[in-house]
């Protein structure tokens, strides 16, 4: 599948800033699955631009923008050939053991009622795919429809308790559930074609299954990530993949508008 990628994003201050510096994941890296044919990122103001590549093994892009700001537009355009795979990740960058992805966060501590939900879910025999699977279905049967929204700083435990979630939360659950059972399990930060309107890039959890590596699974969907998906960074929470992250100088709130477009060539 050819899928081409509009994906804008505009910072606005009520105070000018005197500095601000941001860490850009914004950018897809080539796997076996999926190809960038063309890639961009843009930014409306005279800024400093420097790629590099995170501990995690993510194509980052930093950038360093001097005052006075009133406002910045980042702007990512790009097309993407993509292959099913049936959700296994094939030839990606992965410079850290799979062990390391055991780690708990603040963002997946499992707090209460979300260790029993996750047990009865995967209750029974079967493999640790099967498993899960299983667990993947329950999340997406407990939170049937679940919006690419705005980061709200809400733990697995606590969206889990508050009964709503968005694609972010719902992945973090599903980490916090598959690591309390011994599976490695990491947070995914890309697009997927989707009809409805978007406000942030989508979310969905890499487990690590032996004799087969990193496998996808999108409890937003119930399914594993097909060729309708852009794999862009990991981490080991939201907060590690945030697409956008970083620091200003200067007094003052800001605002937010992201428009997102992904679909099909």
């Amino acid at each position: 599948m050819r899928i081409a990628i509009d994906h804008r994003t505009r910072y606005r201050f009520t105070e000018p800033q005197a500095r601000i510096v941001q860490m850009l994941r914004l950018t897809p890296c080539d796997t076996r699955d999926q190809t960038v044919v063309s890639w961009m990122v843009g930014v409306d103001c005279d800024a400093r631009l420097r790629d590099a590549t995170d501990g995690f093994g993510n194509a980052v892009t930093m950038l360093y923008a001097e005052g006075p700001i009133e406002e910045i537009d980042i702007t990512v355009t790009g097309e993407v050939l993509t292959t099913n795979s049936d959700g296994v990740v094939h030839g990606s960058i992965e410079p850290l053991p799979p062990m390391v992805y055991l780690r708990t966060t603040a963002r997946t501590i499992l707090g209460a009622g979300l260790p029993a939900f996750a047990a009865e879910s995967i209750s029974g025999s079967g493999d640790p795919l099967d498993r899960l699977h299983r667990l993947n279905a329950a999340f997406h049967a407990r939170f049937p429809c679940v919006p690419d929204a705005r980061d709200t700083g809400l733990t697995a435990a606590e969206a889990f308790a508050r009964g709503r979630a968005t694609s972010r939360d719902v992945t973090q659950m599903f980490i916090a559930a598959a690591r309390s059972f011994a599976l490695p399990a990491r947070y995914v930060s890309g697009y997927r074609i989707d009809d409805t309107a978007q406000s942030a890039p989508h979310a969905w959890a890499e487990a690590h299954v032996e004799g087969l590596g990193w496998v996808g699974f999108d409890p937003a969907t119930g399914m594993s990530p097909d060729d309708g998906y852009v794999r862009v960074a990991v981490g080991l929470d939201a907060l590690g993949a945030a697409s956008i992250a970083g620091t200003r100088i200067g007094s003052g709130d800001e605002e937010l508008d992201v428009a997102l477009r992904v679909s099909e060539e």
